[in-house]
């Protein structure tokens, strides 16, 4: 077959299902949103897009989204209709609609099928956007936004055959009928690499080491801030530390936004949370706690190796990576009680789960676990095999990735 990828972000959520459809001898094209040249990339030919203008200074704020969604749509359109004048003619398009690249492909190529990855569809009940009373309040103008965001995702399903998700709770999120073409198939993890190691050590450059005879408490997010639960685990701190006099506390994250409201002007979700605890925490307790920024992926993977109690938390939103992968490395695992973890975190069975927004539970729930040398063993042990059972990609995930093309590409 002759497929090809739009995703501006590319490889995205398809690094293992692109390169392996080019690893069976299909021609595999992708399309990434960069101002420089294609490139082949594990047999996969990238080609890339960039738009000729930016939003519209002044636009109506509802609009901004939609119209940044339509810019990039409509590059997209100009790209193709040049590609099919070479003579390409996909079987296949399967594209990230998020942002809108995918609006107008259809035009171009109208038998093709089209497959789209339904990651999240906007609700404004029993989801992340009046989750947090702290950083929203019910408003019209907000359940307005929503509806004219969704607008574009609704417009793209009008041409879609077939679509996949990760979970089953952000499959939910869509109302039919655009559930009814959804399967849920996660986008997998290599557990035979993210294992457990009871040899692993982390060490880096200023100087600074741990390994698994220390007792080390880790927190992960893309970014540091509310969506992931930051601001919890920060609030948590002082108790954890006072009840935990050798504990060492790892924080990976950036500076930045991935998800939700930027900071304050001038300011950082990061610093915010700092200032508001360190009065707090002594000067001793405090060198206890490393702020890693983003490490290196081995790096990132030798620290869920060390980590003795390892904590999650998440608006209801989208499902991190990060969790599984802390599964599949033996973590003892504490999670917010949120729709999207239960999927992943039985309570008591894969790790145990705490109330998103109970500071106090969070204190005792890592200090108990971290009395309970046993418990640990066995949760993690628990999380392991739940994800080798469920996500590991190559014996689950990237076969039903596969037959969810092959499905798509030759309906019955």
């Amino acid at each position: 077959m002759k497929i090809l990828f739009l995703h501006q972000n590319f490889p995205g959520q398809f690094k293992h299902l692109a390169p392996a459809l080019a690893a069976a001898g299909h021609e595999v094209h992708a399309l990434l949103l960069a101002n420089k040249s294609g490139m082949l990339w594990q047999g996969v030919q990238v080609h890339t897009y960039f738009p000729k203008r930016s939003s519209t200074p002044g636009i109506h704020p509802w609009i901004i989204d939609v119209e940044a969604k339509v810019i990039r749509g409509e590059a997209v359109l100009h790209w193709a209709m040049q590609f099919k004048q070479q003579g390409f003619y996909p079987d296949v398009v399967i594209a990230h609609p998020s942002w809108g690249e995918s609006l107008f492909i259809k035009q171009v190529w109208p038998d093709t099928r089209l497959g789209l990855f339904y990651e999240m569809f906007y609700q404004s009940e029993g989801q992340d956007v009046h989750f947090d009373p702290e950083f929203s309040k019910p408003e019209i103008s907000a359940d307005s936004r929503l509806l004219v965001k969704n607008a574009v995702a609704i417009l793209q399903h009008q041409g879609v055959q077939a679509a996949i998700s990760p979970t089953h709770w952000q499959a939910q999120t869509y109302d039919p009928p655009m559930r009814d073409k959804i399967t849920v198939v996660h986008d997998g993890i290599d557990t035979l690499a993210i294992r457990p190691d009871p040899a692993a050590r982390l060490s880096l450059e200023d100087g600074r080491s741990w390994s698994r005879d220390d007792e080390v408490l880790t927190f992960v997010s893309r970014n540091l801030e509310p969506y992931r639960g930051y601001h919890i685990f920060m609030r948590a701190l002082p108790g954890v530390l006072r009840l935990r006099p050798q504990a060492q506390v790892l924080i990976v994250g950036g500076d930045s936004v991935s998800y939700g409201a930027k900071a304050p002007e001038g300011k950082t979700w990061k610093q915010i949370f700092i200032d508001e605890v360190r009065a707090q925490i002594p000067d001793g307790d405090w060198q206890r706690v490393h702020f890693l920024g983003r490490l290196s992926y081995p790096q990132f993977l030798t620290m869920l190796q060390i980590s003795r109690v390892h904590v999650y938390l998440t608006y209801p939103f989208v499902l991190s990576w990060s969790l599984i992968e802390a599964m599949s490395s033996g973590c003892a695992i504490l999670a917010s009680d949120t729709g999207p973890v239960h999927e992943a975190i039985q309570h008591c069975v894969t790790g145990r789960l705490l109330p998103f927004f109970d500071v106090a539970a969070w204190v005792q729930g890592i200090n108990r676990l971290m009395n309970e040398p046993a418990e640990r063993q066995r949760l993690g042990e628990a999380a392991r095999a739940r994800a080798i059972e469920r996500y590991d990609l190559q014996t689950v995930c990237l076969p039903r990735q596969l037959a969810w093309v092959q499905a798509l590409a030759k309906p019955l």
